[in-house]
């Protein structure tokens, strides 16, 4: 009879260590992730500071570091990672000259960012002072009425600031102002009034309660306000009160007709079927649907819009003395170093009882060469993109070549995770725009010649068929995917329809327009570069 037993064995496997765990989780971080996570762990060690800017930084050279001190921290860390003062990175590569790029990249951990602003162009202190509003005065002779720059700068107004604004002028009672009040703090940052006029007397508390009377009086002069189309209740609404500030005339009229009963019609930019419904001239009709598109289903966005989160590019790829560069962002390497001081410091009075200082040095000397590792990953897999794919950077889209992680992680000699990492919230300035790193990346179509090409290829030579048919007939995705097959690219309708839903490009159906007059040119569809290029 079997009974259960105790057995041992010895396994090996591996495991990541947490600091190397650490690490990897920080090489996907975006360079502002990455730099607000610096910067708390600079808060916490006393090790780190930011790296000032020298003379010899802005020359190139790193700053001079006593040898004997970085022998000492090394002892009193108990850790063989180096110390990187200057964290200077120098990256060549022998295939430079193949591709007509040049690879030889340096850059210092403590160079100093571009100045901006007044005062960073080292102009003296007093000048630096001027600037400020409690001096500016008696520096300029203004007296009393001295100003500052800050003071031209204009706050933003949200669209609720706005409205009470006007209706602080409108002639209304108390009790009327308390309701149009009520009005403006319940629209939504489209503009629009969602909340029933109903619920709205209720949320006044007002004795008497307001009628339904009172609230479409607050609701009419809410409406009347700028921007015209505040206030409404539906797309419809909002329409319709911008088109009754305009000009009566048949184009408006008809215009009316449409917006009240059929916008899907003019989603569908079924111009024929609504001139045949509204029994109207197609030319008139034409006209009233390109009326009802200048309009705007979303006047609150005018007024206390987001704020606009921009990209910040780690790497910029120029072309210098017709070669193409890439070299990494200055502007987001940090600026920081170990404090040799403390460490010296630190070296000379350790003892038994000083065990929470030594794994903060430790940690410092860890961060400083965590970020020349980082931003030189990132800078030898950005060079290995610009070798593989140095055509996009001359022709465009429709030269980009199949890329895949293996390729690059094969060149620069990391793992196919690493990479994959490092492409993440990593971006590059290109003279043809800002693109994450991951773009340059795509799976190879076979063609019927036998060879290959990326399907950022084909996207671009799908948009450039798009912008060249004809209105009047746009090109159906059966006869997208027909055009390509003619080329020797084998696409599938689905494929044509996921690249164009990619691309935000609308239907056959949506993107035909009626030709209003006959004087309308019709663009031929001739052979594109990029349809040569495939072939």
């Amino acid at each position: 009879m079997n009974s259960p037993a105790l057995k041992f064995e010895t396994r090996q496997s591996q495991k990541l260590a947490p600091r190397l765990q650490y690490a990897v989780r920080l090489l996907q971080l975006s360079s502002l992730e990455y730099e607000q996570e610096l910067r708390e762990v600079m808060v916490r060690n006393p090790f780190l500071e930011t790296a000032e800017p020298t003379s010899s930084s802005r020359t190139g050279a790193a700053p001079h570091e006593s040898p004997g001190h970085a022998a000492d921290d090394r002892d009193a860390a108990g850790d063989d990672l180096p110390t990187l003062a200057g964290s200077g990175l120098n990256l060549a590569s022998s295939h430079d000259a193949d591709f007509g790029t040049d690879s030889s990249v340096s850059f210092d951990a403590t160079t100093e960012p571009i100045a901006q602003g007044p005062g960073a162009s080292g102009m003296p202190e007093p000048e630096r002072d001027s600037w400020l509003p409690s001096t500016a005065g008696a520096r300029h002779g203004a007296g009393d009425f001295a100003s500052s720059p800050l003071d031209s700068l204009t706050g933003e107004i949200g669209l609720r600031a706005h409205l009470r604004s006007q209706a602080n002028l409108l002639r209304l009672s108390a009790r009327d102002h308390a309701l149009v009040c009520t009005v403006i703090e319940s629209l939504d940052d489209d503009g629009y009034l969602r909340t029933p006029l109903a619920d709205l007397a209720t949320l006044a508390g007002l004795a008497p309660r307001a009628d339904a009377s009172e609230m479409r009086s607050a609701l009419k002069w809410v409406q009347s306000l700028e921007p015209t189309g505040v206030g409404a209740q539906s797309v419809p609404d909002c329409l319709l009160l911008q088109l009754a500030v305009r000009a009566r005339n048949a184009v408006h009229d008809t215009a009316r007709a449409i917006v009240a009963g059929h916008l899907e019609r003019l989603a569908q930019r079924d111009v024929v079927g609504l001139a045949r419904t509204l029994q109207r001239p197609l030319e008139e009709v034409d006209a009233a649907c390109l009326a009802i598109r200048t309009l705007d289903p979303h006047p609150g966005w005018r007024f206390g819009r987001g704020s606009v989160h921009y990209v910040t590019p780690d790497v910029v790829v120029r072309k210098v003395q017709g070669r193409w560069q890439a070299q990494l962002n200055p502007q987001v390497v940090p600026r920081v170093r170990l404090n040799e001081g403390y460490a010296a410091l630190f070296a000379r009075h350790r003892d038994a009882r000083h065990g929470e200082m030594a794994g903060h040095l430790q940690e410092a000397r860890w961060a400083v060469r965590n970020v020349e590792q980082r931003y030189t990953t990132i800078l030898s897999v950005a060079q290995s993109i610009l070798r593989h794919q140095y055509r996009f950077f001359e022709h465009g889209a429709f030269a980009m070549k199949p890329l895949g992680l293996r390729d690059v992680s094969e060149e620069v000699g990391l793992h196919e995770s690493t990479v994959c990492r490092v492409t993440n919230n990593k971006f590059m300035a290109t003279p043809a725009g800002v693109f994450e790193l991951k773009h340059f990346f795509s799976r190879a179509m076979p063609m019927a010649s036998g060879g290959a090409c990326s399907a950022t290829a084909i996207r671009g030579v799908l948009r450039e068929l798009i912008d060249s048919e004809d209105p009047a007939h746009p090109l159906s995705d059966v006869q997208i995917a027909q055009r390509l097959a003619r080329q020797g690219v084998t696409v599938a309708r689905r494929t044509v329809t996921k690249y164009r839903q990619m691309m935000k490009i609308h239907a056959v159906d949506q993107r035909r327009a009626v030709v209003g007059s006959a004087q309308r040119s019709v663009r031929s569809a001739t052979t594109s570069p990029s349809e040569s290029l495939l072939r």
